[in-house]
């Protein structure tokens, strides 16, 4: 039997980890999203409720007009109600090739499309991807590069130089920013992300979102040990002085 060559690289269908999907509506990106999971996050934040998502392994692998297929199936209802598709994770950007393939099949289909990204990983997302991104969902942990490390386990730098290099470009972003009471509240710690969003010029609106237990649920199945055990989430005067930081900085923000 003669062997035969393999395809070039590029011509090589991307395959991708995908944890989950899901239709969602007011989150995650403008309208009703279908929403992708896909598996793997270099990441540990403190208040993480997806750590079923920590680890590729845990993930389904699917190729991209697998995924193409489902969204489909969708596409007329989410289309309808103004909405699109989201990559989030876990981190999308430990898999650039499989996400930027997506996308772009998603827009050649007429759909809004949405990043969600801690921007750590921000230096392996190519221009191409990018220009195949309508919005980038940018989670901001932190301005100080102490507590973000506290927080995330990894540091700040690469987040900052993510979002300088959306901002260069033009990008849209929508900043969010995840309120723990006792950890990310201090005031100081909230100005410093309203001074860098307010820099960056490129903001569609700043989501301040309330700390949650809402996965506590999953560290017990898991057998293991919630790092935030007795933390509650924030009151809504809390988020209100919250968002107030933000809006004092001349930026559009709602808190939830």
């Amino acid at each position: 039997m003669v062997a035969r060559p393999l395809p070039a690289p590029q011509t090589l269908v991307p395959t991708g980890s995908v944890h989950s999907w899901d239709v969602v509506t007011a989150a995650d990106g403008p309208g009703t999203r279908f929403v992708t999971f896909l598996a793997g996050c270099p990441l540990r934040c403190l208040y993480c409720h997806n750590p079923d998502t920590w680890q590729r392994r845990n993930g389904q692998l699917m190729a991209v007009e697998e995924l193409v297929a489902k969204m489909l199936t969708f596409r007329p209802f989410i289309q309808a109600a103004g909405g699109g598709v989201t990559v989030s994770g876990g981190e999308p950007l430990l898999q650039p090739r499989f996400v930027q393939a997506y996308l772009r099949r998603c827009q050649e289909y007429g759909m809004h499309t949405a990043l969600d990204t801690s921007g750590f990983l921000g230096a392996r997302a190519s221009d191409e991807l990018l220009d195949d991104t309508d919005l980038v969902l940018l989670d901001v942990k932190s301005s100080i590069p102490a507590l973000y490390k506290k927080v995330t386990g990894m540091p700040l730098e690469p987040t900052i130089a993510f979002g300088d290099r959306l901002a260069a470009r033009r990008n849209l972003v929508r900043l969010r920013f995840v309120l723990v009471p006792g950890l990310t509240d201090d005031r100081e710690n909230i100005a410093g992300v309203a001074r860098l969003a307010a820099g960056w010029g490129n903001i569609d609106r700043v989501d301040v979102l309330g700390y949650h237990r809402l996965g506590v649920s999953k560290y017990e199945e898991l057998g293991m040990r919630y790092p935030l055990d007795g933390v509650l989430p924030p009151t809504p005067d809390q988020l209100a002085e919250a968002a107030a930081i933000f809006a004092d900085h001349g930026l559009p923000v709602s808190a939830t």
